[in-house]
């Protein structure tokens, strides 16, 4: 986004609120993010008095926001900025890698990949073809970052979530944690324990995407930050 201008403002509640002039905006946006605070992108041709007035109708809106984020999260365990870029290097190192390699194994092809810090989703698939990864994937154990990375590749032939794409998905956690059980694919022992024990859950399960629901139940143990 090409930012032409900024104004901020100190809110007695909220704190500083970042407003930025945009050439490429059409409307103005507010975003709450748990680490960079609150933004607010306003078109270059409108005046900032428009967007403050804007902002205050959604004050209370925000104040929610930031009160779900904190007790999602938890202000004592919110990571610095420099955690936060470390995360950001350690992920643009990792997961383009392993998401090629998982594409290849399965038959995906796809267009570009991002990796991006935001607050709302682990990822995203345009219907472009270009795949978005949160940064937040690198603190996952392999398999639980395994399975955000081939929901996303699936999306390439499902965009929605329909039956079409979970039974997809399905059939390729199957076939993937069969791999990581025999050793084709590597993996550590503390990981290989952990892919044991959602195939055993995903048995016994009487969902209807059991392998699905096991492990989306357990990266809801790892909130984004």
């Amino acid at each position: 986004m090409i930012n032409v201008s900024e104004k901020i403002i100190n809110d007695p509640q909220i704190g500083l609120i970042k407003f930025r002039k945009s050439l490429r905006s059409r409307s103005i946006s507010i975003r709450v993010h748990p680490v960079k605070g609150v933004s607010v992108t306003v078109p270059y041709i409108v005046p900032y008095a428009a967007a403050l007035a804007f902002f205050k109708v959604r004050r209370d809106w925000v104040m929610q926001t930031i009160a779900r984020q904190k007790e999602r999260v938890g202000s004592a365990d919110m990571p610095s900025e420099a955690e936060i870029e470390a995360l950001r290097r350690q992920a643009k190192a990792e997961l383009p890698g392993r998401l090629a390699e998982l594409a290849a194994c399965y038959g995906f092809s796809y267009n570009r990949v991002t990796v991006k810090h935001n607050a709302s989703n682990w990822g995203s698939c345009s219907s472009k073809g270009n795949i978005n990864l949160n940064l937040n994937i690198v603190r996952l154990p392999r398999i639980l970052q395994d399975y955000i990375l081939l929901h996303e590749l699936c999306h390439l032939r499902h965009q929605d979530h329909g039956q079409a794409f979970h039974l997809l998905l399905e059939h390729v956690l199957t076939d993937h944690i069969l791999k990581l059980m025999s050793g084709d694919m590597p993996i550590s022992e503390g990981d290989r324990a952990l892919v044991v024990e959602i195939a055993r859950k995903g048995a016994s399960s009487k969902a209807r995407y059991p392998l699905d629901y096991t492990i989306t139940r357990a990266i809801k143990q790892y909130p984004l930050v």
